[in-house]
């Protein structure tokens, strides 16, 4: 098993006639991601590389793929409204990569989607999700988003991140030692998101094939701690965390807009001591993330 995606979840990318919608686009096909349709405004009728028919709207793609999963690659200005038409149209899955929405629509978003319980956001400005393949012809795998497929292994440590390139050290570094990933998720860098750590830890708890898990966050928010003390009380599973932003200084925003220190449990030091106290081990440097997972595994 898998969270969110596996091999037969249909994908459709709305955006996919623009440049990086395109390439990834691209890419997931060629891992052997379902992509079932594209969507573009006013380029209804066309393909994309010959196989994937665009539509003009999320609901005729969904109409006439019955797609589930949607990859928004729009530009900032327009994301929020492609984000309330993949709910309205009926997506389970919604997948925001798009950097640079305007929080105020955000706002806006996050208060529309309670009226839509089916749907679920990851994002936005996240590098999105990965269920590796069992090997040839990716069998097993689902990618999207923007997650390089070559260094995914299949396997059983479960990984949830607020940073892409963490997300992918992480990866790298379990695959290095021959242990794989059963799903990575990304859940963005901003300060209002659709999917928390917490959520995808519960998820991970249920799930029998993620076995451990890796936890990476940074400064800002409360959304590590919140999951690590829910962890204390309900996960089964070793878990292992990095907290990034250890030299910020208080006030400042460094990298994502959300990693701002606005409170005494929003620094890095704090997030650190709170995850060990929750029985987390917790990693000081990026680089050995992986290695402190499996010491807390006993592997």
């Amino acid at each position: 098993m898998s969270i969110l995606i596996n091999e037969n979840t249909k994908v459709l990318v709305q955006g996919i006639t623009g440049s990086f919608g395109a390439r990834h686009a691209s890419l997931s096909l060629a891992y052997g991601t379902k992509v079932v349709a594209g969507v573009t405004p006013g380029k209804g009728g066309q393909f994309f590389e010959n196989t994937v028919p665009i539509f003009n709207s999320v609901a005729d793609a969904v109409r006439e793929t019955g797609a589930t999963a949607t990859a928004i690659f729009v530009p900032p200005p327009f994301a929020a409204d492609a984000i309330l038409e993949a709910a309205d149209a009926g997506c389970e899955l919604i997948v925001a990569i798009t950097e640079g929405i305007p929080v105020m629509d955000m706002m806006r978003v996050k208060e529309a989607l309670k009226s839509f319980p089916n749907s679920r956001l990851v994002g936005p400005n996240c590098p999105g999700l990965f269920t590796p393949s069992y090997g040839e012809k990716s069998h097993g795998g689902c990618r999207i988003g923007i997650a390089p497929g070559y260094i995914h292994k299949r396997g059983n440590v479960g990984v949830v991140s607020r940073s892409g390139t963490l997300t992918y050290e992480a990866v790298f570094q379990l695959t290095q030692l021959g242990y794989g990933q059963s799903t990575c998720v990304g859940i963005g860098g901003d300060p209002i998101n659709g999917t928390s750590h917490l959520d995808v830890l519960k998820m991970f708890n249920e799930d029998p094939e993620t076995e451990a898990i890796i936890m990476i966050g940074e400064i800002g928010g409360t959304a590590e701690v919140d999951a690590a003390r829910w962890a204390k009380e309900h996960c089964t599973k070793p878990i292992a965390g990095f907290i990034a932003g250890a030299t910020a200084p208080p006030g400042r925003r460094m990298g994502h807009a959300g990693a701002i220190v606005g409170g005494e449990e929003d620094t890095a030091e704090a997030k650190k001591r709170i995850l060990a106290e929750c029985g987390i081990a917790v990693s000081q440097t990026p680089s050995e993330m992986a290695t402190t997972l499996l010491a807390r595994w006993g592997k």
